[in-house]
């Protein structure tokens, strides 16, 4: 069984290579999809589409933050020109020129300033021990991914204990309320032929037959069992999305819009302190389950 994660979490993970060290920070907060945010040192922006891509292989969804430190024990002895990457904006823009009549050409200045153009250049360091170093830091970052999954999973065990318990309180709650005697037809029946009767007492015309009629009606607009029905579907629903486990918060979220709606009909129909009051439990304990919900995977 794969059990809930959660959509908060934090990892880091340090590694060296040569002349290289480097540190990973991944921060994870709740979020409707998955949105990558990236902080990468300049040099390093190859980087960025793998980063992207190991990141999104493991999660589905949060916002999550991700940035690099890196320090080189050699000296800088200056800067070099990222001749594809320059050649590619240029590309680009002409493209754009092409599409866009009128519009300017870049300064040389502008192109310099783009991240990424312009390189710092390390003393006696080859292409060769560059992209072994990448290579290093990029393959360092599963750690930190792989610590973070184990973050979201822990607390995603602990949330999974709290939300079976708002589920328990919920089915306990649709017991008693099944179990109120404002719920049994008979009762139901009988109050609304006193409230007719005692309406009705100065209409001599109507007879027993008409308010037996017109309490029949009104008992079925009072009826609550289908909404019970109906919340019990979705308490077994919910606890079956649990069992499954990740990725299942859109779907919890939505059984949590249908419990609501299950919820305010009852509060609506009842006629009954007592079934009011525990229709206000309901709605009380489905916003708390509601609450936990916006933070699973």
């Amino acid at each position: 069984m794969v059990s809930i994660k959660s959509m908060t979490g934090f990892a880091r993970s340090s590694g060296n290579c040569g002349n290289y060290s480097w540190t990973w920070e991944v921060r994870s907060v709740n979020g409707k999809g998955l949105d990558i945010r990236m902080r990468i040192p300049s040099g390093y922006d190859a980087l960025d589409v793998p980063a992207r891509a190991a990141i999104s292989k493991n999660f589905k969804r949060g916002n999550i933050s991700l940035s690099l430190n890196v320090s080189h024990n050699q000296e800088q002895s200056g800067y070099r020109v990222n001749q594809e990457l320059l050649k590619q904006l240029v590309d680009v823009m002409k493209t754009v020129q092409a599409d866009v009549p009128g519009v300017a050409a870049p300064s040389v200045d502008g192109l310099m300033g783009l991240r990424g153009v312009i390189e710092p250049v390390e003393e006696g360091e080859s292409e060769e021990e560059k992209e072994a170093a990448h290579k290093e830091i990029l393959a360092n970052l599963n750690e930190a991914i792989t610590d973070m999954s184990a973050n979201r999973a822990s607390e995603g065990k602990r949330m999974d204990e709290v939300l079976s318990g708002h589920i328990k309180v919920i089915e306990d709650l649709c017991v008693k309320a099944s179990d109120c005697a404002a719920t049994q037809p008979e009762a139901i029946r009988a109050r609304l032929m006193r409230q007719l009767k005692s309406v009705m007492e100065d209409l001599p015309e109507l007879d027993e037959e008409r308010i037996s009629q017109e309490a029949a009606v009104l008992m079925t607009k009072a009826d609550v069992r289908e909404e019970l029905d109906r919340l019990r579907a979705h308490i077994e629903g919910a606890r079956d999305l649990l069992e499954a486990g990740s990725p299942c918060g859109r779907k919890l979220d939505f059984l949590c819009q249908e419990f609501n709606r299950e919820a305010n009909t009852l509060c609506s129909k009842a006629q009954d302190v007592e079934l009011t009051r525990i229709g206000l439990d309901l709605k009380t304990v489905i916003e708390q389950f509601r609450e936990q919900v916006q933070n699973i995977e």
